[in-house]
């Protein structure tokens, strides 16, 4: 197909909607529609044909496509078809592929987690393998985007992959064959103290709902009497609107509204109600949420609390109170757009006043809509739903945040797990080799830099554009700088617990995965610690209940 023949069709389509346009409203929005659809087209050809070097088309269209998005909301996005599994992932927890997180390190594609019972883990990759090529292309200057085009595909087909493992070097070739990814949404259920169901929902793919009831059901086989449950919501980034209601359900009575929608059509805008009788009406409950918490997990966790169903601990959630529905464009791409906003039953809406860089802004509770829950207790819209006990934010060390960023703690499992066959299980596991990994890590920390070391940094430019090379001041500021030079060491002891914790929750991924690791954070988790300390405390679960 020929450049001039593709734009001759889109300046047809260009002037059809025009006259359409004109037909209808000379000065009305379809008018100014057909007017600057026809200056972007124009633009786009110009630039095309003249441009002094050649140029993607494709990629410039995006570009001027998520331009022009950014400036609705974060959650009005372009699809292109490259992107579509990625998407049907995010949407339904399912995608065709080998089954396995790549991220790219140090320019390789990297297996950073092959999942549990998948064709990457039938075929025998395992976490930290290097893939050098697919079906014999090799992968150099390759981005995300192409790579995950290439390795992913038709269920049973075949890919043959190259890889080579971390730490021996050694090289080998598989054959993986494709399949259906199903990733599970309820990764892990449990019970605490053998009296309290707790349940992990990591987002609202389809059958949430089923899953949630199947897990409690399984635990009250394993004891009928349990006293209460604790629904994690943390890090749970939405999904289906339905599933929310259908999860609210098990909770609350028939016929009691979950959510409605508005928007600009209001022949679109819908009402939500349960439309069972509830299995667990009487039993109490803690929602854990945190600030990644959005979209539907704020329907959830906002309903409960507008109803007194239940206590919310964490904090404040994302605020994401904007529904989305996607529409076919054209070649397999696709536009999500937002179409309505979400009210729960309290009249609030928890979508977040303004973004920046895709991230809500905080406002002050003072600056906020007041509504009321059922018994009458305070609750404010404006951005996200607020917990009833808050917990402490989760502070990383800048030194951490290196070693992961890094990979030095991925990379040093990976060698650990090479010459440990076997480990105990995920609640009994103790690391004892950290001096190894300190030695270890001290081999790749001197691109750290400490934020004392760069306030010395910007006081040595200082110092010689004010006096320049003065001798006395440049050799005190070199004595502080061969102190400064064991900052990695003393802060790998000063973190010494936390690194131990990282590493043993990494090392027990290896072994056990998602379920193990889950299964693990849970032996100390201070937030379920507390979730369990407040149904225990029936008075205290009740108060926080009642209207101040």
């Amino acid at each position: 197909m020929s450049r001039k023949w593709l734009y001759g069709a889109i300046m047809i389509c260009v002037v059809a909607v025009g006259l359409s346009s004109y037909t209808l409203n000379r000065s009305g929005r379809l008018f100014e529609i057909s007017k600057n659809l026809e200056i972007f087209i124009n633009l786009y050809k110009e630039v095309n044909t003249n441009y002094v070097e050649d140029i993607d088309p494709s990629k410039l269209m995006k570009v001027g496509i998520d331009a022009m998005l950014e400036t609705l909301d974060p959650f009005t996005n372009y699809i292109a078809e490259s992107q579509v599994e990625q998407y049907r992932f995010m949407s339904e927890g399912r995608y065709h592929g080998i089954g396995a997180l790549v991220n790219v390190i140090n320019g390789e594609f990297v297996v950073t987690e092959p999942f549990e019972e998948s064709p990457a883990y039938d075929a025998g990759i395992k976490a930290g393998d290097v893939i050098l090529e697919i079906d014999g292309l090799p992968l150099v200057d390759l981005n995300m985007d192409e790579f995950s085009a290439i390795v992913k595909g038709a269920p049973n087909t075949e890919v043959a992959v190259k890889m080579r493992r971390h730490g021996n070097g050694e090289v080998y070739e598989t054959v993986v064959v494709r399949s259906d990814i199903d990733i599970p949404n309820v990764p892990h259920f449990d019970l605490i103290d053998n009296d309290y169901a707790y349940v992990n929902l990591t987002t609202f793919t389809p059958n949430a709902s089923g899953n949630i009831a199947k897990a409690l059901r399984d635990m009250k086989r394993e004891n009928p009497e349990f006293k209460g449950i604790i629904l994690d919501l943390r890090d749970n980034g939405g999904g289906l609107l339905q599933e929310a209601v259908r999860i609210c359900n098990l909770f609350i009575p028939k016929d009691l509204e979950v959510v409605s929608t508005r928007g600009k059509v209001k022949d679109w805008d819908r009402s939500f109600k349960t439309t069972s009788n509830p299995t667990y009406e009487d039993l109490p409950i803690v929602v854990l949420v945190n600030e990644r918490s959005a979209s539907a997990s704020e329907i959830v966790s906002g309903v409960l609390q507008d109803y007194d169903r239940g206590v919310l601990i964490g904090r404040r959630t994302y605020g994401k109170g904007l529904v989305q529905n996607t529409k076919e464009v054209g070649y397999n791409s696709r536009v999500k757009v937002t179409t309505a906003k979400y009210y729960i039953p309290s009249g609030r809406c928890i979508q977040s006043v303004s973004y920046e860089d895709g991230e809500p802004l905080d406002i002050p509770d003072s600056l906020r809509g007041q509504f009321k829950t059922r018994a009458g207790r305070l609750v404010l819209d404006g951005g996200g739903v607020a917990p009833d006990i808050l917990m402490d934010e989760d502070l990383s060390a800048p030194f951490i945040d290196f070693l992961n960023d890094s990979y030095i703690i991925f990379n040093y499992v990976t060698e650990w797990t090479q010459k440990h066959d076997s480990i105990a299980g995920p609640t009994e596991f103790v690391f004892e080799d950290f001096d190894k990994f300190k030695s270890y890590a001290l081999k790749f920390t001197d691109d750290f830099e400490s934020e004392s070391e760069a306030i010395l940094t910007e006081l040595r430019d200082i110092i010689r554009e004010e006096y320049g090379d003065d001798k006395s001041m440049l050799s005190s500021l070199q004595k502080l700088e061969k102190q400064l030079q064991k900052t990695a060491a003393l802060e790998l002891e000063k973190y010494k617990a936390v690194l131990i914790s990282q590493i043993e929750e990494e090392i027990i991924k290896r072994y056990y995965y998602q379920k193990g690791r889950i299964k693990y954070t849970l032996k100390e988790d201070p937030w379920v610690v507390e979730a369990t300390n407040i149904l225990k405390d029936q008075k205290k679960y009740s108060k926080i209940l009642e209207a101040q």
